[in-house]
């Protein structure tokens, strides 16, 4: 639910303060009074949030710009107006800056005007709110988006050091079977070659002998096997066992010894 709008009228006279009750008597804003800067400041601390202030600018003690330059340090978002005479005009415009004053109404004033500068006040208050809301929304969403791109950076930075840790293992394994002195292949089910190290390219490289495919399809039947074929011109002691290729697909794994 929205705020109520509070506001508080502030002059050491309190016919004054009767005055501008009566006047917005038929608003429905919830109207506070006091006679001094300090009972002002007091009603402040124990009525925050308070939309609007009005303060009478000669009063004795703290005067009016004295009181809403602390109104402004304060409760900055409270819309601040200074009501004074047409006499003291020139000191009150010279010192509206100090307190951030939102405008000056003049006494005695124009009911019609005041009710307008009020309810303009109110609207500036609203929209000011909205803002600091919508910028403060907008701030949780660029952390939100700030988090989701270190976690999206963290991740691949994960993910690439896996795929080097990855590629590093596979070049070791490579290396290492490239170092044997037996050929070794890997045969899809329909015996063509998926992987082969150095020693088989250097044997099968013109393709794989018609014994060995009828081979790999004993072995892909059995399981496993140890023969002695003859195949391409060379003898070998064939060992041969089931596996699965990287894509789930059946296969088989041939190690071969030259004899």
């Amino acid at each position: 639910m929205p705020e109520p709008v509070k506001i508080l009228f502030v002059d050491d006279e309190r016919s004054v303060l009767r005055s501008l009750e009566r006047l917005f008597l038929e608003d429905d804003h919830e109207i506070l009074t006091a006679l001094s800067g300090e009972e002002g400041l007091a009603m402040l601390e124990s009525a925050a949030p308070v939309q609007v202030v009005v303060s009478d600018y000669r009063m004795p003690g703290m005067n009016g710009v004295d009181f809403l330059k602390q109104v402004c340090a304060r409760w900055p978002d409270t819309i601040r107006l200074v009501l004074s005479g047409y006499a003291d005009t020139a000191s009150v415009v010279a010192a509206v800056n100090e307190g951030q004053i939102y405008r000056f109404v003049g006494k005695p004033w124009n009911a019609s005007e005041l009710k307008m500068a009020l309810n303009n006040a109110v609207e500036t208050y609203n929209l000011n709110q909205m803002n600091r809301d919508l910028t403060e929304r907008l701030q949780e969403y660029n952390d939100e988006l700030q988090d989701l791109n270190r976690n999206l950076q963290q991740r691949v930075e994960e993910e690439t050091a896996e795929l080097v840790a990855r590629n590093q293992e596979l070049s070791l394994a490579q290396y290492i079977l490239d170092s044997l002195p037996c050929a070794v292949l890997g045969l899809a089910a329909d015996g063509s070659i998926v992987r082969s190290n150095r020693k088989g390219d250097e044997f099968f490289a013109a393709g794989l002998p018609t014994e060995l495919v009828e081979l790999a399809a004993t072995v892909s039947a059995l399981g496993e096997l140890r023969r002695e074929v003859a195949a391409g011109g060379r003898n070998f002691l064939v060992r041969g066992s089931r596996m699965r290729t990287e894509d789930g697909q059946p296969g088989v794994i041939l190690v071969m010894d030259e004899v």
